[in-house]
């Protein structure tokens, strides 16, 4: 009987050692098992390993781009018709300067050739008994002070003789402007004399004007 009793609490000392270790383990077990949980509430690690969490605001900037500035003598020349009561006169302008060389600081010439007729046509002869020439230089903000006005006066009396086929040519010149102009605004004024009749010695005044605008070559 004893012998068999010695027998029992082997056999149960050997079964119980199994399930201390199963406890053990389990203990183990529910500490693995918790950080892991606690880890997979997150986001995944390596989706943030060197790559931003959030994508960047575009921001659109408006750039604003200035309008071109007018130029009449973009070709090299223009033409220009003019009336000034009976008389029609046609005009036509150049710069022997280059408009890349329009410097603010250049003298920039301009030449012009001028003819009239007179509608209608009674024999009547047109004289010009002066052209004057203003250059008003202008910046992004306005007008600038005009340069001095270049007058041709005619040196026979009662004026140059410009009725078709005779014409009347001159050179005129743009002087230095400020070097914040853009532009130049080049103002003409002709002073015709026309006969009253054929074989008069009076003459009726008609005036014509004229304007044209020229870039200034940014250095």
């Amino acid at each position: 009987m004893k012998a068999v009793g010695r027998s029992d609490a082997s056999v149960g000392i050997r079964e119980g050692q199994p399930v201390r270790a199963l406890a053990r383990a389990g203990v183990i077990a529910g500490f693995l098992v918790l950080p892991l949980a606690l880890a997979g509430c997150g986001p995944a690690p390596w989706n943030n390993w060197g790559y931003e969490t959030s994508s960047p605001t575009p921001t659109f900037t408006r750039q604003t781009v200035a309008p071109p500035v007018k130029n009449d003598l973009s070709s090299g020349s223009t033409q220009r018709d003019l009336q000034a009561g009976a008389v029609k006169a046609t005009v036509d302008y150049w710069s022997t300067l280059s408009m890349d060389k329009w410097t603010a600081d250049a003298l920039k010439p301009i030449s012009l050739s001028l003819i009239t007729v007179v509608e209608p046509n009674d024999g009547q002869k047109v004289y010009l008994q002066r052209a004057t020439m203003v250059a008003v230089p202008q910046s992004d903000t306005g007008d600038l002070a005009p340069l001095n006005p270049q007058v041709d006066a005619a040196s026979v009396n009662p004026g140059y003789l410009v009725l078709s086929p005779y014409s009347y040519s001159q050179n005129f010149t743009v002087g230095p402007v400020p070097s914040n102009a853009i532009s130049v605004t080049v103002q003409f004024t002709y002073d015709f004399l026309v006969q009253t009749t054929p074989t008069s010695s009076e003459y009726a005044k008609q005036t014509a004007s004229d304007t044209l605008t020229i870039a200034i070559a940014q250095q």
